[in-house]
């Protein structure tokens, strides 16, 4: 089950796209938990037709989990996860018509709107207007496969991964002989994670694979060439296309989008830090390597050299410009040099300067540090949230506890320099919100207070999980928000006779008044969608950019 903002946000989610019938039993299920379909009856109180259409619905959108026990029979499940990215659609059609053109943006809107479709689907529904451009969308389609930004919808996909885990993790533990160690335990939950996954991988392949070309001693014309790279195409096309795409659901992999959201977000804290050209620098850095980039967990990029950087940097970037030179013709070569060593922090080879570095720089390789800039950022949230409550004083005692650990209140007052009367209520305010942790170290056995010491220190995982559930709660006030004013008396009234056929053709059938209020209505949604976007960006760094390293947590 989900916590109390999750809950109230994933609700509003559904009410506001599925409407209040389709939120009703979702929020039973959030409430709950895992309910057979008699059970979604009664508790939802809608009638079992009705019930049967809404789970129909959800399971098309990939929102529910179903599953079928032995003693149980068939049970449902909200797929939370599933829920919240809804919230981001609309920037993975931008990414797309970025990426692909106008095209590609209609594709990936069509199958967000549908749940999955197969191809034969996507190119009646996209052919309705213009018949002449089927060719196109298949082109375009072929190309989002092939780069992974489309995947095939597989059993697995409607089942809750952690039954499969649980499954194989028992299977795991009852290979060990004997009483099982610590050790032995972690090694069957690693083993049992890596099986879902590879399970899904292979659930997920559908043939993308070209044919190994005939690599024999010696060169060939020019011609072959042509011929072979043709020939090659084709068959890559008819296997991968014709024979498994045809047949199958495709849903968008939102793991791939997530990599240029990630590196937008990289591109922008370098851009905020240092100057557009270092951001340049760094964009074509991840141009270069953004191939291989399958997940928001990677630790860093694939090494690349300065020269592969350089031909991704456009002839008309003013890389000077972010530098002071003593003379005025510098090449752009140089120029990217400096901006890498910046970058990596060449200046400060220390532990201090490898955390505030981006990339990792030497004479062969670049390579992005994914893992550093993930954690520095989401510790940047934190500081900030602590900044807002409790002032620069608590930034200090936050600063000092991530970095040195467990310290008690004396070290803690000794080393930032203030006084004891002063540390203690902030101590007490920075653990009431949970940026902060208690460890008790008992003198005795009978762990009485007064022999008892208490260290301070920061546990990165509570704290991230109480300001992502604020975030949430943020969210969910926007959306409600947003609800409430579209249901307000009069503008509810100008909405409905705007979706008119007659006035939606000529809007000069409004009145005055009716053009005022839905103006005004309009500058309220548009406010309400910026805000929505930019604490929505909090989620992407606290939820999707990995988990701390073992030795944050």
């Amino acid at each position: 089950m989900a916590d109390t903002h999750t809950r109230n946000l994933c609700a509003e989610i559904i009410r506001s796209q599925f409407g209040p019938l389709t939120a009703k039993l979702c929020s039973v299920l959030l409430t709950r938990g895992r309910l057979s379909f008699s059970h979604l009856v009664r508790f939802s109180g809608l009638k079992p037709r009705t019930a049967r259409a809404c789970i129909l619905v959800l399971v098309q959108q990939n929102l529910l989990w179903h599953t079928k026990g032995d003693e149980e029979g068939e049970m449902f499940e909200i797929n939370t996860d599933e829920c919240l990215m809804r919230l981001r659609f609309g920037k993975f059609v931008w990414l797309a018509d970025q990426m692909f053109g106008e095209q590609g943006a209609e594709i990936i809107q069509i199958i967000l709107d549908h749940g999955k479709l197969r191809p034969p689907e996507i190119f009646s529904l996209l052919s309705i207007y213009d018949p002449k451009k089927t060719k196109q969308y298949r082109q375009i389609l072929h190309k989002l496969v092939a780069g992974s930004y489309l995947k095939v919808s597989t059993v697995l996909s409607h089942l809750s991964p952690r039954d499969k885990w649980i499954q194989y993790e028992a299977e795991e533990k009852r290979k060990i002989t004997g009483f099982p160690t610590a050790k032995e335990l972690r090694e069957a939950k690693e083993l049992a994670r890596a099986r879902l996954k590879r399970e899904e991988e292979e659930a997920e392949q559908i043939g993308l694979k070209r044919k190994a070309k005939n690599q024999q001693a010696g060169s060939y014309s020019n011609k072959a060439r042509v011929n072979t790279s043709s020939t090659d195409k084709t068959d890559f096309q008819h296997n991968a296309y014709r024979e498994s795409c045809r047949k199958t659901r495709m849903s968008v992999n939102y793991e791939r989008f997530a990599v240029h959201l990630r590196n937008m977000v990289v591109e922008r804290a370098v851009r905020e830090k240092f100057n557009r050209p270092a951001s340049l620098v760094l964009r074509a850095a991840l141009e270069v390597t953004e191939t291989p980039q399958s997940s928001v967990d990677d630790i860093r990029s694939a090494p690349t050299s300065v020269a592969s950087i350089a031909m991704h940097i456009s002839e008309d970037a003013n890389l000077s410009s972010g530098l002071v030179y003593a003379s005025k013709k510098i090449s752009d070569m140089t120029c990217i040099k400096d901006y890498l060593g910046m970058l990596s922090s060449a200046d400060n080879p220390t532990p201090e300067g490898r955390a505030m570095s981006f990339v990792s720089y030497s004479s062969s390789k670049v390579q992005v540090e994914f893992e550093i800039i993930k954690r520095r950022l989401r510790e940047n949230v934190l500081e900030s949230v602590a900044r807002d409550k409790h002032g620069q004083e608590g930034v200090r005692i936050l600063r000092l506890l991530a970095k040195t650990g467990k310290m008690d209140e004396k070290q803690i007052s000794k080393i930032v320099m203030m006084a004891p009367k002063d540390v203690r209520p902030l101590l007490v305010a920075l653990s009431a919100d949970s940026l902060i942790s208690t460890q008790e170290v008992p003198k005795s056995a009978d762990r009485n207070p007064a022999r008892t010491f208490y260290l301070w220190y920061v546990d990165h995982h509570k704290a991230f999980q109480v300001i992502l559930g604020g975030v949430y709660k943020t969210l969910y006030n926007i959306l409600a928000r947003r609800r409430a004013e579209r249901e307000h008396g009069d503008i509810a009234a100008v909405l409905e006779k705007r979706a008119r056929s007659d006035v939606s053709q000529d809007e000069g059938l409004l009145t005055r008044v009716e053009r005022e209020t839905l103006e005004d209505w309009e500058a309220k949604e548009t406010k309400l969608t910026v805000l929505e976007i930019r604490v929505e960006e909090l989620v992407f760094l606290l939820k999707d950019l990995g988990s701390l390293p073992a030795d944050s947590e």
